[in-house]
């Protein structure tokens, strides 16, 4: 792997250890330069709770890669959230930098209901 990568996933592992100290879902996104993904992760991480991403049929219709279908996709995931129970996730950035589309996505699913 390259080394923008690996540093990427080193923090990534560096938050996900906080996190299992919490004992709470987590909201873990993953971006890609088209498509942005959203999952809550129990606390325990063996089982995925609810999904969203710029691939739903919902969402496929217009820009997938920017800000707008970011927080598209923050907004649904909260929705799918507490359609399945869960109120309170700690925000997992996956190592990436809190702004742009990952700052859109917490931001709407905020909105949403979703308290983190």
């Amino acid at each position: 792997m390259g080394k923008k990568k690996d540093a990427r996933l080193r923090r990534a592992r560096r938050g996900r250890k906080h996190i299992l100290e919490l004992a709470v879902p987590r909201l873990c996104v993953f971006r890609s330069p088209r498509h942005i993904y959203a999952q809550i992760i129990s606390a325990s991480g063996d089982n995925v709770q609810a999904t969203a991403s710029t691939l739903d049929k919902s969402l496929r219709k217009g820009a997938t890669g920017n800000i707008e279908g970011a927080s598209k996709v923050g907004k649904l995931i909260a929705k799918r959230a507490k359609k399945a129970g869960v109120e309170r996730v700690a925000f997992d950035r996956s190592g990436y930098k809190y702004h742009g589309r990952v700052k859109a996505l917490a931001e709407a699913a905020r909105e949403g209901g979703l308290q983190f």
